[in-house]
């Protein structure tokens, strides 16, 4: 079982998680893997930018809210005899991070080695913590620290598991806890490499670490549990009448996931796929309900049976300025560039004739983008031979995705007139090989309509689907 961050991020909140745990100990072996408390990652993050920034005063402040909201926590968790000792153990892993903190201060930067380390801190006193209210409550439990389990390359930020090494330590670290009877609570989103280097897993990294130990235990079932009951046919703020799926594919559950769903990263689901490992994503402020399986495939398969989309993006087009210049050249070189800068690529449209294309980048990651690309393409920007790098940030993205899109004549057709009716203009239009997934490019004040008209075009939602049953 996986808790993320609104799973664990309070008092209340860990009692609530620690209980869904307990229970299922009841039955059959449990390991769980705890995200950091809601905010603390960005926390974490923000205090060594004031490090380099030498803002010490931006620093106490962060290092003082660190403390004080375990410090309550553990307060409102811990019987009393456990209070003290768990307080001194949250003292030596802030005193941890300070150091760390205190260290790029000196430096006036962030090494990204000591980055990976020093913000792990969050998810190692979450750890401590759920750790000690389960044993507490009478199920033995035991905090492990990730990179004492996963091993890792060497890419700090954005490091990929070393699958048999990883298999090698868990069945070494967890299973005897699993044997004795003792649920292990591992901290998410990091990892060390085999000399001991510590390392985190980048986006989706919690998830991560969940689907990795899993797989490397030969586990029955990963459960996710997040804030929303599922995965939805569309995000529900755009899309009132968007249903819960009962289930989806690897497949499907990774396109949902890299076109914007609040779904499981796709790297996430590649350990599990191999092992067929299945996967709930269930809602922990609402166990009760259903959520969502995910397994290697369906019975049956109809159609597109999801729509997903994304606001904070950019497009990026570049264009040879003439047709003698070669534009797969370019944009071999222009892909180097952008995957040198840790940087992925959303949607990638191309023409034949000129050789011009265009790719949509998250928000966030534009500048780095830009930057990149204008060091490895200087020379041809600086003589004319390509136009200026163009940028447009006032657009969004929308996905339909299903197994049953694949050789369904006349769906591509519905789709762009749905769009159209609603008079939105199409910018860019991508269709992966597998025939899963339709992305399509609009202008952002259209997205929503755009949205709500495929989803009801291809008959996603409650009321359609309600229609189609009587």
């Amino acid at each position: 079982m996986k808790f993320g961050g609104t799973s664990v991020g309070s008092a209340e909140r860990m009692r609530a998680s620690a209980r869904l745990a307990a229970e299922a100990a009841g039955s059959r072996p449990v390991a769980i893997v705890v995200s950091a408390m809601s905010g603390i990652t960005d926390l974490l993050l923000g205090t060594m930018r004031h490090a380099e920034a030498g803002d010490r005063a931006g620093m106490e402040a962060n290092l003082a809210n660190l403390r004080r909201r375990h410090q309550e926590a553990c307060r409102e968790l811990l019987p009393a005899a456990r209070i003290e000792p768990v307080l001194a153990e949250i003292e030596t892993l802030a005193a941890e991070f300070e150091r760390l903190a205190n260290g790029m201060a000196l430096l006036n930067e962030r090494p990204p080695r000591s980055v990976d380390e020093a913000v792990a801190a969050g998810e190692r006193l979450s750890a401590l913590l759920v750790a000690e209210y389960l044993s507490a409550q009478g199920t033995p439990a035991e905090a492990v620290n990730a990179w004492d389990v996963v091993v890792t390359d060497a890419v700090f930020g954005n490091a990929s598991p070393l699958m048999e090494a990883t298999r090698a330590k868990a069945l070494q670290r967890i299973q005897p806890l699993l044997d004795r009877g003792v649920l292990p609570v591992i901290t998410g989103f990091n990892g060390a490499t085999a000399d001991g280097r510590p390392t985190t897993l980048g986006r989706g990294g919690s998830d991560f670490s969940a689907s990795i130990v899993a797989a490397a235990l030969d586990a029955a079932e990963l459960w996710i549990w997040t804030d929303v009951d599922g995965i939805m046919s569309a995000d529900p703020r755009l899309v009132p009448d968007g249903v819960v799926l009962a289930e989806v594919t690897y497949a499907e559950a990774a396109e949902l996931a890299y076109h914007g769903a609040k779904v499981l990263h796709p790297k996430t689901l590649a350990p599990l796929a191999d092992r067929r490992i299945p996967v709930w994503s269930k809602n922990s402020f609402a166990p009760e309900k259903p959520g969502t399986k995910i397994v290697a495939s369906l019975r049956e398969a109809t159609g597109a049976r999801a729509v997903a989309s994304m606001t904070n993006v950019a497009l990026v087009t570049i264009e040879p300025a003439s047709i003698e210049l070669n534009g797969v050249q370019v944009m071999a070189r222009a892909l180097d560039a952008i995957a040198r800068a840790n940087v992925e690529i959303l949607l990638l449209s191309s023409s034949s004739f000129r050789g011009n294309f265009c790719f949509l980048v998250r928000a966030a990651e534009l500048e780095p983008t830009l930057q990149s690309l204008e060091q490895a393409l200087a020379l041809e920007l600086a003589h004319g031979y390509l136009n200026p790098i163009k940028v447009d940030r006032n657009v969004g993205m929308l996905a339909a995705v299903g197994e049953g899109m694949q050789g369904k004549p006349g769906l591509a057709s519905r789709i762009f007139t749905a769009i159209s009716r609603e008079r939105v203009n199409v910018i860019a239009i991508a269709q992966g090989s597998n025939e899963l997934t339709i992305a399509v490019v609009v202008n952002r004040d259209g997205l929503e309509k755009a949205v709500q008209a495929v989803h009801a075009e291809c008959g996603m939602g409650a009321s359609r689907r309600k229609d189609s049953q009587t």
